[in-house]
């Protein structure tokens, strides 16, 4: 989901911290001491971490016979329509937008889900009086990766020339921090933006300095 640039970007960041970067390898075996990959590499490994990309609830799969992909999100047309029933709309991460010729295909990140949330409260209002709900379009506002305390990188796409810049270091960690607290102040308000930001000033040394979820 990340640019091409940006993801070479946090590999060699990674690898400049020890940590091996094994791209298209498919993991066969995990024992209690390595991992084995189908290509015939051994990694040996005091503890393996298994995680997965984003797939739909199984739910989804037999929902009223509306059509799914091969990881269950729902497949919906350019106005987030589905495809079998076009009073029924999807977003975020359980629908499957179309891409047209070279364009990627919508990422499964916060900042798409907001702007399709954002456009579908308009398109339902526009289905109730019967008139035609224009096609959704994603603007990409760019992309930032936290390291933790090592380093942030990222890029912002610049509104008057609309190319994407990079961003890293101090900057990245500064524009990555206040993201987040426009988030929670969406969420919760001024007074749970203060009380979270002592919470966390209260917990710096237990909590992990790279966001898990």
């Amino acid at each position: 989901m990340l640019p091409e640039r940006i993801a070479k970007a946090v590999t060699v960041a990674l690898e400049n911290l020890g940590v091996c970067v094994a791209c298209s390898e498919q993991a066969i075996e995990i024992t209690a001491g390595e991992v084995k990959t189908q290509s015939g590499k051994i990694y040996p490994a005091d503890l393996a971490v298994w995680t997965a990309g984003i797939k739909g609830a199984d739910l989804l799969r037999n929902l009223d016979g509306l059509e799914t992909n091969h990881i269950n999100q729902l497949v919906v047309q350019p106005t987030l329509q589905t495809t079998r029933d076009p009073d029924i709309f999807a977003l975020g991460d359980c629908s499957a937008f179309p891409s047209k010729g070279k364009q990627p295909p919508v990422p499964p990140a916060a900042q798409a889900a907001h702007q399709e949330a954002s456009h579908l409260l308009g398109s339902m209002a526009l289905r109730m009086r019967g008139r035609p709900i224009p096609p959704f379009r994603y603007r990409d506002f760019g992309s930032l990766v936290s390291l933790g305390e090592y380093s942030t990188i990222g890029s912002l796409m610049g509104f008057l020339s609309g190319k994407s810049y990079r961003v890293e270091g101090w900057f990245a960690r500064l524009m990555y921090l206040s993201l987040y607290k426009m988030h929670l102040y969406a969420l919760h308000g001024p007074i749970g933006v203060v009380l979270d930001t002592l919470a966390r000033l209260l917990k710096r040394g237990t909590e992990p300095s790279v966001k898990l979820h």
